[in-house]
């Protein structure tokens, strides 16, 4: 290509190959995640399994709050508020303390990540302890 000569950008012509269109008459899956059964699973335990909703840090928090210790429980990803509601309701049940829902995260009061682990664990949440 010489100095001075420009590309078009047009669109020009198509490739005239597709190498995908070969597929298109096989009865292929539509899915682009493989599928992993509770079989699978058994067998080979570094499988993820079907129940993973994701990862949440819980925080240990005192900032704003008076020296009071809360645990905060974020990165919620694909649930709504009731569900959230409800997921506070039995940490407080279970924790025997108070707490609440803000912002998106919940707040439970005390230092109360290994009881909190263990409920999002069995709701099928990956818990990771955050910060200090």
């Amino acid at each position: 290509m010489a100095k001075g000569d420009k590309v078009s950008t047009d669109g020009g012509a198509g490739l005239g190959h597709n190498p995908f269109g070969a597929l298109g008459g096989l009865d292929l899956p539509h899915s682009a995640k493989p599928t992993v059964t509770n079989q699978q699973t058994e067998k080979h335990p570094s499988l993820p399994s079907s129940s993973n909703r994701g990862r949440v840090d819980i925080k240990r928090s005192t900032g704003g709050r008076g020296g009071k210790t809360v645990s905060v429980i974020s990165g919620f990803v694909g649930i709504g508020l009731p569900e959230k509601e409800k997921l506070a309701k039995q940490m407080r049940a279970s924790c025997g303390c108070g707490g609440t829902v803000k912002d998106g995260n919940i707040e439970i009061q005390g230092d109360q990540r290994e009881k909190i682990a263990l409920i999002l664990s069995e709701a099928g949440f990956r818990p990771v302890f955050a910060g200090g």
